[in-house]
């Protein structure tokens, strides 16, 4: 049986040409055969590249939309607390296991538990409200969207670079604020990106194919945050291998690395002290505006570190509309690690050559350095 067979239950139908990316990305199927309330990944599981598993917003939307299935259509969801237990695997198929814990006039709770040959490798508890059960006579406030942001990039942009055009989402990144600032500290900077899906969600996806995709690119670049506020190097390559690549690539890797907030000589990146693996340990989303959330419109994100400490580290995320109304608020804590050694010091990615498969390599390494440059 091929790979892309054994990695779901059922064999995957083609792709809906009627539907936005995501959503055939982020599609479950009920199995009922193995039970109630039981639904499985349609289709394989992305894992990005480095990565120990596969991305765990397709897991928190996968499990969001099974437990949006279990529910009346006018509740929607308003938290979702996660926590990632084993990485997943892109070649087995995922069931995901929803109980139905309480089902009242205004509010309803699901659990979910993200299973691959009967262990459990992801879990989240999702709290439902009815449609306007606050009623009239409620308080409001929401804090505005950051003078940063200015204005969302225009509808028609496609300035992304070609390796990054296959995605179900485009992300604009912005510099981080205060990231070039010597004198800044991991709290005072933060890192914001616009990003919105290809392609428009369709009718019959809904509001919940919405929350889905707002659900799977919430865990967008977040885990990073730690990562570049402090600085690190997290480029999948030496510095001392700059000088090895290819000349066509050595002003993008220049750039990436300023942007980065990691200097602009090889002297520099070498003083950076080096990421070693960076995991997810848990996620946490509030849906504030759950009506109001349009994935396929422009959205800015931006994200902070309050503290890291004791091998962990602590972000939050305020997810805001192109109008700046403030849709939803992640958090998430995750376990960074410095490296012992060098960056992949007994398997380098960059070669030594300047042509045939080392220059493949070398272009490889590049776009998976833009992508993100952490491990998940």
């Amino acid at each position: 049986m091929a790979p892309e067979e054994r990695s779901t239950l059922l064999r995957p139908p083609p792709a809906d040409p009627n539907k936005a990316p995501i959503e055939n990305v982020l599609e479950v199927t009920e199995v009922g055969v193995l039970g109630p309330d039981i639904f499985t990944n349609t289709r394989r599981a992305w894992v990005p590249p480095g990565a120990r598993g596969v991305y765990g917003g397709t897991v928190i939307a996968q499990c969001l939309a099974s437990a949006q299935k279990t529910v009346p259509d006018d509740f929607y969801p308003h938290s979702c607390h996660c926590y990632f237990i084993l990485a997943g695997s892109g070649s087995i198929p995922i069931l995901f296991h929803v109980e139905r814990v309480r089902d009242g006039r205004s509010f309803a709770t699901r659990t979910v538990q993200a299973r691959q040959r009967g262990r459990c490798i992801f879990t989240t508890t999702i709290s439902f409200v009815r449609e306007d059960a606050g009623g009239e006579r409620t308080v409001r406030h929401a804090v505005p969207m950051p003078d940063e942001a200015k204005a969302p990039p225009p509808l028609d942009w496609q300035e992304e670079p070609e390796w990054a055009r296959g995605g179900p989402f485009q992300n604009y990144r912005m510099p981080a604020v205060r990231g070039s600032d010597p004198t800044a500290r991991p709290d005072e900077q933060r890192c914001q990106q616009w990003m919105r899906c290809r392609g428009k969600i369709s009718e019959a996806g809904g509001r919940q194919a919405h929350l889905n995709a707002l659900a799977y690119v919430s865990d967008s670049t977040f885990i990073g945050t730690v990562g570049r506020v402090h600085r690190l190097w997290r480029l999948p390559f030496k510095p001392e291998d700059y000088d090895g690549m290819a000349e066509e690539y050595q002003p993008h890797v220049k750039e990436l690395a300023e942007f980065e907030g990691l200097g602009s000589t090889v002297e520099e990146w070498k003083t950076r002290p080096k990421l070693g693996m960076m995991v997810s340990l848990d996620h946490s989303i509030y849906f504030h505006e759950p009506g109001r959330v349009k994935v396929d419109e422009w959205m800015f994100a931006d994200m902070e570190s309050p503290w890291s400490g004791d091998g962990r580290g602590f972000v939050t995320q305020r997810i805001f509309a192109k109008d700046g109304t403030l849709l939803a608020t992640c958090v998430q804590e995750a376990s960074p690690r410095r490296a012992l050694r060098d960056v992949n010091e007994a398997n380098p990615l960059v070669g030594r050559c300047k042509t045939g498969s080392g220059r493949a390599r070398q272009e490889q390494v590049v776009n998976q350095a833009r992508n993100d440059g952490t491990v998940k």
